[in-house]
């Protein structure tokens, strides 16, 4: 070690720690500055939407290509995964080594990862460092080289989490429950691929996926901190301006989960039971979302005061955790609930949950749940913004789902005026939801399934 990298080496550590610790706002304060969003169009006509904020000399961006695991090749599930983390191994002239150097000589965080439904980026930098920043985002995003170094090695790990998800009761449950859901869409394909599917991923899958994905047709950005609108503007055609106009995927149809009202058991050799329970639900993009989303807080989506947590863990000491939870991916609405119980009591589990779902349904919250349900879900909204990065995140996720630029100041109303009519109006078109289809991994004693 030579006497100079030590001073090198603190010096980018020392940056890190004031990134984290200046990236820290308050929830109040955060809130208040999603009011001032700017819709930025740059000269190349690439949109984002800004929170300037100059208080901190810190830049937070979060984008999307819309598409995701969604455009794999049906025979290799695992493309989209592999491809975003692959971006950041190595781009323009810079291998793996000397990429990764860059970014940490300067203190600042690239990252990309896949889901079903888009490929996201994130970028934090000090705004110092912006221009050194975006640079090297535009490599990532523009001329990622797929060495055959780094593709084998991002390969092995990606192998080595898959096996030791294959022995994960959660990872098992969720992944099992798509599969059967969608067993003829892309829904039901495992993001990350499988132990058989990802050692065929060669470097014509993952350059062929940036072409068809990369697009400024299917792009969202979302960007808050020390930079002005001009030169954000700028930045976007700098970083993405390159890319194709218009991005080539496949059609993905709407779909509706089967195998409702169906038990598949997965046996594994665990002192637990974990148990998935999923039906269909309401999409985002649905006017009814919202009292649907209220709903699912009183039936199992608050940690404490939830109808499934006064059920299943207070009244009859079942479980230390249960819940329920929405899923609104593109092309389907999904409701869920889950718990994890002795194996020996997963059947009891399993009825207690189903009971709760169709008294909530046919019978409906009393008032004084919806008004606790209302209090902590306009009053708790706050902390989604307690960071530079979770403010541009919510701001990409609302572009994403289409809300308007508007939507972070009408969404407590939007809580407030629900009525129990609505949940009864809602209740009624989620009857069949008091059916589902569930997948319980363990030894649960008195259940079969498959």
């Amino acid at each position: 070690m030579t006497a100079r990298a030590v001073p090198a080496r603190l010096f980018g550590h020392i940056l890190l720690l004031v990134i984290m610790a200046l990236s820290l706002v308050s929830p109040v304060a955060a809130q208040s500055q999603t009011t001032r969003i700017t819709r930025v169009m740059s000269p190349g006509g690439i949109e984002a939407w800004l929170v300037h904020d100059t208080t901190l000399p810190l830049i937070a961006m979060e984008f999307a290509f819309v598409g995701g695991a969604a455009q794999d090749p049906k025979d290799k599930p695992g493309v989209a995964s592999l491809t975003a983390s692959l971006l950041d191994e190595g781009a323009g002239d810079l291998d793996a080594a000397a990429f990764q150097r860059a970014v940490a000589d300067k203190a600042m965080e690239i990252s990309f990862d896949a889901n079903r439904d888009d490929l996201r980026g994130s970028l934090r930098t000090l705004s110092e460092n912006k221009d050194a920043a975006f640079d090297l985002l535009r490599l990532a995003v523009t001329q990622p080289r797929f060495d055959e170094e780094a593709v084998e090695r991002i390969r092995a790990a990606q192998l080595a989490s898959l096996r030791r998800r294959s022995t994960d009761p959660n990872s098992l449950a969720n992944e099992r429950w798509f599969a059967l859901a969608f067993p003829d869409h892309p829904y039901g394909r495992p993001v990350d691929g499988t132990l058989a599917s990802v050692p065929t991923i060669a470097r014509a899958d993952l350059a062929a996926f940036t072409k068809h994905n990369l697009a400024r047709s299917n792009l969202k950005v979302a960007v808050v901190g020390d930079i002005s609108p001009e030169d954000l503007g700028r930045a976007l055609d700098r970083v993405f301006g390159t890319l194709p106009a218009k991005a080539d995927l496949a059609p993905v149809a709407d779909v509706a989960p089967k195998g409702i009202g169906t038990v598949d058991v997965i046996p594994l050799e665990v002192p637990q039971s974990v148990v998935l329970m999923g039906t269909g639900g309401v999409q985002r993009k649905d006017n009814d979302f919202i009292p649907a989303y209220v709903l699912n807080h009183i039936l199992g989506g608050s940690a404490f005061s939830s109808r499934l947590f006064k059920e299943v863990r207070e009244a009859r000491g079942l479980a230390y955790s249960v819940y329920s939870y929405q899923v609104a991916l593109d092309h389907v609405g999904l409701w869920f609930a889950g718990t994890a119980t002795k194996n020996e009591r997963a059947g009891e589990s399993i009825r207690i949950i189903g009971e709760e779902f169709r008294k909530i349904l046919n019978d409906g919250p009393a008032q004084a749940e919806l008004d606790e349900a209302k209090s902590y879900l306009t009053g708790s909204y706050a902390l989604r913004f307690d960071t530079s990065s979770k403010v541009a995140g919510q701001l990409l996720q609302i572009q994403i789902d289409d809300l308007g630029i508007d939507y972070i100041d009408r969404r407590n109303a939007l809580i407030e005026a629900v009525t129990l009519d609505d949940l009864k109006r809602v209740a009624k078109r989620l009857t069949d939801a008091t059916n589902a289809l569930i997948v319980v991994v363990g030894r649960p004693h008195g259940l079969s399934g498959g």
